[in-house]
Formats: C-alpha cells, structure tokens, sequence
C-alpha cells in the first residue's frame, strides 16, 4: 500500500488526487504529528528565504512497521523507479 502525507487539509488532497488522477492514499497530518515523528519536519531554503516545511522523503515500511529503507530529500524525478528497482531487489 502507498500512503503520501502532508499538512494540507483532507479538501486539499482531494483537489490534488483529482487533478493529477492519483492512484494512492493522501493523509492529512495538519498537527505534524507524524510528520514529526518521522523526522521530516525542518529548516528549507527557497529563493534564498528559509521557511520550515516537509523534508520530501519516502519510507519502505513493512508489515512488522519497521522500516526497512528510507530516502530523504527526495527529487521528484525518477525517485518512484528507484524505490521500485530497490523493492524488486528484496
């Protein structure tokens, strides 16, 4: 299962699932709780502003819920190849 996360609200992701015709599960996390429980809650700099944000991370987490790889500051491009290529090597 895939499951993405952000503070935005649940009207937000609805927006977001319907324009780009996801396929996965958005959760709404505007308290940061698990946000920050996995750590990827910090410091970002944009256009030479820093602002705290989401650290774009992918966990793979198995059934057990221990996490068996993470990936952090991640770029959009190619990321969904390289977790799956990593999957299939398991």
């Amino acid at each position: 299962e895939i499951y993405g996360v952000s503070k935005d609200d649940n009207e937000s992701h609805c927006k977001f699932i319907k324009k780009y015709k996801l396929k996965i599960n958005l959760l709404s996390d505007e308290k940061l709780k698990t946000i920050k429980a996995y750590k990827v809650w910090g410091k970002k700099m944009f256009m030479g502003k820093k602002f705290m944000g989401i650290i774009r991370s992918t966990f793979l987490i198995d059934k057990n819920k221990k996490i068996i790889k993470s990936w952090t500051s991640v770029k959009v491009k190619d990321h969904a190849e390289e977790v799956l290529n990593f999957i299939k090597s398991l």
